[in-house]
């Protein structure tokens, strides 16, 4: 086979010519929304690529194209129909209900088999985080590998992916286990983990219990003793008001402790003299609610009790100097219909300070980092993130996973385990190997505590426990909840282990993995190695600084099942490839220390990943470089620069929309909007130079035809510029450089933007009515302006501005002109009958009836139109939305536009399918 400009010598895959990106991205967004049983929810890992996401890419990335066999499919209709069959098959394959549904995995594994000579491929991320990339794979049924610097991050992966492979199909050991013909999978290993997860309840209460009383309810909510949910706390610091004699007052972002309709609670602060205390008020009880909605804001607190100003530089120094204190506010309590909120007592207060602080092995903070607010308020270690209590409760917990690792050893032994002193690192499956598989999830379900029961974690006035990472930063709260462990809800430890259980009883075992520590720059890949990674992002998460919050409890929990993880006082933060200012001297410096080593990265993926077989890269785009930057922002082009200088040639770029709106981190942060995934092939070697003319003369050439493949793929307008990067910086990257004016290399931000200039010249080819209205719409929308404008377009146009009243897409009167929004146009219309028939109308009542009507009313309009019409309507589409989302900034308008071409496959497949009865009865457009 002959070698491409790129050196590729493999067939094309699937994931370099098309990608169903609508199913795709809608998965992998109301995956976002589901959690009971989802791997995310073994343990926290920060942006986490969507498993939808990661299945159907490596099914792409490892089958052909339809194109590679023309001896199968000699034209481009047949090669059409039979992408069609396979995007069927990952539009199933995406589908959260079929994660363990052996019937459409099988049809995948199946495809993969035909593509790769019976055999499958062996998949590695060098950047495994969260574990979705190698997880996915094995789900597939593809050997598994992957590692990462993040000791953390490996030991998540390694509950995925490499532990329970050893115990498939074993039945528990534990000796009150329900008896079973057989339990498939883990199902075994996790009963086990709920079992002993038990056991260490039961012995952590026998031996601080008393740390966690019950308290009274008061008479108006039935008496009697109740168990404590959460004691609502707020910091504290001295009155600067010195008649109040450093009198230590509450810093309190708000008072609410419920806003349910109904069921309003809040804390009512009581000013007694030079003191106060806090009392429950309720709107069900006929209080008034105060007008003190807190006493911190950001700029600044204000004296509860004399109304002091309190700048935040003095509430800092009083912080720094060790005055920063807690009183308790309220009491969350288990009432018999629904939450009891309780008045604090001092008897309370008290319970939580009645031992001395425990000693913990404390990594400090660090002076600076990403999402870190924390260090201007005297925390200095991650152990002053807790409460004394909480540190007594979780070290607690942490002893107790080494007693259950002892007991379960016993049991297993009992039941019949080797005893064979194989350790789990070393591949074990005896009794000593297992019980340390079900002690790694013991001591995750501490790490669970520790989100939930840390000083960090707040009161949501919905009603829950928020959590320490509620985003992936660690803020400074002022008022916080502390749960109770051994309730019945938020932050309880059988809830942690119960969502553990969940995930450890679905996990697929078909093939074993392996997870490694390892720097992604030296990694010795084995030989025919397929990479699929998602590499940090540029400078949006600290992942190494955010781990140590859950090392320090990892470390005491599992350091002697896994000594060489965690054999190191914090998680590895030098070589962490994040461009991070304050690590690296500065902006410039981080973003220098980013791109050579993940240059260096790449680079060794490129010189040892299969040579046919396309490598994939993740990149996750942040709102705010959507909004501001788009294709050409400084975070994408630094990360295609590493891409290109390590050897790469990029083939394909998809965009897949990952983010649900509406999150915690999506307003005013560096929230991740979307990821593009970039498919590479190694460059060939002795690729020529050119220069930028003729580069230019290339995207004039390639682009445009690419693009129009991209739309008849109907990939919706909004993804339409990052998927064209693919066909564009393919061919910038497919050459060793381009070279400027001066011969020096072009960079790939001026690439990109050419690229961006290329995308806004084509127009499209349509009726001159229409070609009229999308110029005024450019430069009007819908607004009324002078007819003298209309009319000098007109002319340009070759028509009249009567045309288009004739047409009846718009109004000329007085003077005036406007195009008629949708509503205003005849609901009546019919494509049939319209003897001025114009492309602006069959698109606009297009997008009416789909609003109105829904998909099916809108097939029926299609029908009507005809295949010819209903394609130069959708071809005005991608036209309208990027004026209105490009030149307008009309978002709402947009919308319209892309929500037609996002269902147009569903629009098209419903049409073809209408029949001469489905337009029986009344016929005008308006009613049917």
């Amino acid at each position: 086979m002959t070698p491409t400009p790129t050196g590729q010598t493999g067939k094309k895959k699937l994931i370099e010519v098309a990608l169903p990106l609508a199913a795709i991205s809608a998965a992998s967004a109301r995956e976002k929304s589901i959690r009971h049983g989802h791997p995310s929810t073994l343990h926290l890992y920060w942006a986490r690529r969507p498993l939808a996401a990661c299945r159907a890419v490596l099914f792409a990335q490892l089958v052909d194209d339809p194109s590679a066999h023309p001896e199968k499919f000699p034209t481009e209709e047949a090669q059409q129909e039979e992408r069609e069959r396979l995007f069927r098959i990952i539009e199933e394959l995406v589908l959260w209900e079929n994660s363990t549904n052996e019937e459409v995995l099988g049809r995948a594994r199946a495809e993969i088999l035909a593509s790769n000579n019976d055999e499958m491929p062996p998949i590695y991320d060098p950047f495994s985080g969260g574990g979705s990339i190698p997880l996915e794979a094995q789900r597939l049924g593809l050997p598994a590998y992957g590692s990462d610097l993040n000791p953390v991050a490996v030991m998540i992966g390694k509950a995925m992916i490499e532990i329970p492979p050893l115990f498939k199909d074993q039945s528990p050991i534990n000796p009150d286990i329900e008896k079973r013909m057989s339990y498939r999978n883990a199902e075994g290993l996790a009963a086990d983990v709920k079992y002993y997860g038990e056991w260490m309840r039961e012995k952590a209460f026998e031996r601080i219990g008393h740390l966690y009383p019950q308290v009274d309810l008061p008479a108006q909510h039935g008496g009697g003793k109740a168990n404590v949910i959460a004691w609502i706390w707020a910091r504290t610091v001295p009155s600067p008001d010195p008649a109040l004699n450093g009198l230590p007052v509450p810093l309190v972002r708000s008072f609410d402790l419920s806003t349910k309709k109904g069921k309003e609670v809040w804390v009512g602060p009581i000013i007694e003299g030079k003191d106060y205390r806090f009392e429950i008020r309720s709107k069900a009880e006929g209080h008034v609610r105060h007008d003190l909605a807190g006493t911190v804001e950001r700029n600044g607190a204000i004296c509860l009790v004399s109304g002091s100003a309190m700048p935040l530089a003095y509430v800092r120094e009083q912080a720094m100097q060790g005055n920063m204190k807690q009183k308790l506010m309220a009491v969350v309590a288990e009432g018999t219909r629904g939450r009891v909120y309780i008045a604090p007592s001092d008897e309370m207060e008290k319970k939580a300070f009645d031992e001395a602080r425990p000693e913990i092995t404390d990594i400090h903070l660090p002076e600076k980092a990403l999402g870190y607010r924390i260090q201007a308020y005297g925390m200095e270690t991650y152990g002053d993130l807790f409460t004394d209590r909480q540190l007594v409760a979780l070290n607690t917990f942490s002893e107790l996973v080494h007693e259950a690792c002892e007991q379960i050893e016993k049991d297993a032994l009992a039941a019949g385990l080797s005893n064979d002193q194989i350790p789990l690192r070393d591949g074990g499956t005896g009794a000593k190997a297992y019980a340390e598989a079900v002690s790694v999830y013991l001591g995750f379900a501490v790490g669970r505590l520790s989100d939930a029961g840390s000083t960090i974690a707040t009161w949501s006035t919905k009603e829950f426990i928020r959590s320490t990472f509620a985003r992936q930063a660690i803020p400074m709260t002022w008022d916080f909840a502390e749960c109770n462990f051994f309730s019945n809800s938020s932050g309880n430890f059988i809830g942690a282990v119960g969502w553990i259980v969940n995930v450890v009883s679905q996990f697929p075992v078909s093939l074993g993995g392996k997870l490694t520590q390892m720097d992604a720059q030296s990694v010795k890949y084995p030989a025919n190695i397929v990479i699929s990674s998602d590499p940090p992002y540029y400078d949006n998460i600290g992942y190494a600084d955010l781990s140590d919050f859950f090392f320090c409890w990892m470390k005491p929990a599992l350091k002697d099942v896994y000594p060489d993880l965690f054999g190191v006082m914090a998680t590895p933060k030098t070589e962490e490839l994040v461009a991070t200012p304050y690590r690296h001297g500065g902006k410039d410096e981080a973003e220098d220390f980013f791109l050579t080593g993940m240059g260096k990265a790449i680079k060794n993926m490129a010189e040892q990943s299969h040579r046919d077989i396309p490598t994939t890269i993740y990149y996750a785009f942040k709102q705010s470089e959507v909004e501001l930057d788009g294709i050409s922002s400084r975070g994408w082009a630094t990360f295609l620069q590493a891409v290109i200088e390590a050897g790469y040639a990029i083939v394909g770029t998809w965009p897949i929309r990952t983010e649900r709106e509406a999150r915690t981190v999506a307003s005013g942060t560096n929230a991740l909007a979307n990821s593009v995934v970039l498919v590479c092939r190694q460059r060939n070697l002795t690729a020529p130079s050119i220069t930028r003319a003729e580069f230019i003369r290339e995207l004039k050439r390639e682009l445009p035809a690419a693009i129009e493949k991209l739309k008849a793929a109907n990939i919706a307008p909004a993804d339409i510029p990052q998927s064209s990067i693919g066909p564009g910086i393919g061919i910038f990257s497919r050459f060793t450089s381009v070279l400027e004016s001066d011969d020096t290399p072009m960079s790939v931000k001026t690439a990109l933007q050419l690229i961006n200039a290329e995308l806004g010249d084509s127009d499209g080819d349509f009726d001159a009515d229409t070609s009229f209205a999308l110029t005024w719409f450019e430069q009007h929308g819908f607004s009324q302006s002078d007819f003298g404008t209309a009319n000098n377009i007109a002319n340009a146009k070759g028509i009249a501005v009567e045309s288009l009243v004739h047409a009846e897409v718009a109004e000329s009167s007085g003077g005036k002109f406007r195009l008629l929004p949708r509503k205003e146009m005849d609901e009546g219309w019919d494509p049939r009958t319209d003897t001025h028939l114009t492309i602006w109308e069959c698109c606009q009542h297009l997008i009416r009836i789909q609003q109105e009507q829904g998909d099916t009313e809108a097939a029926k309009l299609m029908k009507l139109m005809g295949p010819e019409k209903a394609d130069a309507a959708k071809e005005l589409a991608y036209n309208l939305y990027d004026i209105a989302t490009t030149k307008r900034n009309d978002a709402k308008e947009g919308t319209a536009y892309n929500g037609l071409i996002a269902a147009w496959s569903d629009i098209s497949a419903i049409a073809a399918s209408l029949t001469d009865e489905d337009f029986a009865g009344d016929r005008q457009m308006g009613l049917i």
